[in-house]
């Protein structure tokens, strides 16, 4: 049996630790985490407890690791989005071949240096776009290829945040300002930018949008609003939004339902009720949404146009009690709708019976990949394994759709003006 492929990684958070990581414990005989590096201690301890990493592989900084020798074939970098590019661009002259947490940076220069960089070392790089690597979006995407509905005409697609998620994650959390991360679009969206581009089958010419940070103010803060929920708010009755329905007693996200899970394990490694209360008490994670210095949208719609005259539609919108992506694709032989949330694609073609694919319990052709997470990791592994080959998200591929999420970003800031992608990209090549 041949041996796993090793990988080290650059931030043992919520996606370098728990997403992709995981697939080692679920198949140790093809990945084997060997090294890693984060500034919080609970998180290097984690790794060692897990993953059996010893004590002297796991490093207080991406630098300190960074600058070891090359210790594995792969580096996982999921740091902050900032981060992403020069350290992978140092990765890669070390000779790791690199799996890259989305996006790749909010800065358009970056992602095609590292593009270049890629095709200079010869190296692979994997962007981690987990939607494609998914039942759903596989399964949707063999059924245009193969022409059940004919030419594609229009995609209507839509991301439904979750109130609590986006109060979570970018009222209060680490992707709530632009300056520091990437714009919305980007941070959470690129994902979908990239399913739109697969889904097409070309390219996207031209992009338009609008939308705005228009609840998460603090003009809209209800009267008696705390700086933070637990100093005395006199609003928190009538409020979803209140740190400790949310991480304690609600029934989305808190220590209630999700105990060590995410988003509690954002809050404190390995937490406890204690830990989580502790957090809510002290950190960012009890601020008062009003009160935040959050800035990135909390809605945003854009029309894109494609090469072969599709048409695309994509509304992302922070207020909805669940997280989950609809989408409905009109063609000349039929039409396609499909929940991600209920795991299920209706097909109808003109003058035939309506088809519904459950894709939960699916068997057939369409089975593809079992999860988004462990199907990209999987697929790293057996390109390493094999000696290199095309990557379903690569650098390539993902570098075009962070054009569309970024030139959508541009227009949305002056005011939906259309936004040519040939003319945007050019600016930076």
């Amino acid at each position: 049996m041949n041996k796993p492929v090793t990988f080290a990684i650059c931030g043992c958070g919520n996606r370098g630790l728990e997403a992709y990581a995981t697939f080692q414990t679920q198949h140790p005989e093809k990945m084997k985490i060997v090294a890693g590096a984060d500034s919080r201690p609970g998180q290097l301890a984690l790794l060692r407890e897990r993953y059996g990493v010893a004590e002297n592989m796991c490093f207080s900084s991406d630098e300190e690791l960074l600058n070891q020798p090359k210790l594995a074939d792969v580096m996982i970098i999921s740091t902050q989005d900032r981060q992403h590019v020069p350290e992978a661009l140092q990765a890669l002259d070390k000779g790791y071949h690199i799996l890259l947490e989305k996006p790749i940076s909010p800065e358009l220069d970056q992602c095609i240096a590292l593009r270049e960089k890629a095709k200079e070392t010869g190296r692979i790089v994997v962007v981690c776009h987990v939607l494609r690597y998914t039942k759903f979006y596989s399964t949707l995407e063999q059924l245009l290829r193969r022409g059940d509905i004919g030419k594609i005409q229009t995609i209507d697609a839509m991301e439904h945040v979750g109130y609590w998620h986006y109060a979570h994650s970018f009222v209060r959390g680490n992707w709530r300002r632009s300056d520091e991360t990437s714009p919305m679009i980007l941070a959470k969206s690129c994902h979908d930018m990239d399913i739109l581009r697969w889904l097409a089958g070309e390219k996207c010419l031209r992009v338009q949008s609008f939308g705005g940070l228009d609840y998460f103010r603090s003009e809209n803060a209800p009267a008696g609003a705390a700086l933070r929920c637990l100093d005395g708010c006199k609003a928190r009755d009538n409020c979803p939004y209140d740190a400790e329905k949310l991480y304690i007693t609600g029934e989305r996200c808190s220590f209630k339902k999700v105990g060590d899970g995410w988003p509690c394990n954002v809050l404190a490694s390995e937490p406890t009720e204690e830990k989580v209360w502790d957090a809510i008490r002290t950190s960012p994670y009890g601020r008062c949404v009003f009160h935040c210095d959050n800035d990135v949208v909390d809605h945003q719609t854009v029309n894109m146009e494609f090469e072969n005259n599709i048409h695309a539609t994509f509304t992302m919108t922070a207020f909805t009690e669940k997280c989950y992506r609809t989408i409905k694709i009109t063609g000349t032989l039929g039409e396609i709708e499909g929940n991600l949330e209920t795991n299920e694609l209706i097909v109808r073609r003109f003058g035939q019976p309506e088809e519904v694919i459950r894709l939960n319990d699916q068997k057939s052709e369409f089975a593809g990949h079992g999860g988004g997470d462990a199907g990209l990791s999987e697929q790293i592994c057996g390109l390493i394994e094999s000696g290199g080959g095309d990557a379903l998200t690569g650098i390539d591929a993902s570098v075009e759709s962070h054009v569309m999420a970024l030139a959508a970003e541009q227009s949305r800031l002056e005011g939906g003006k259309t936004i040519s992608l040939a003319e945007f990209a050019g600016q930076f090549s």
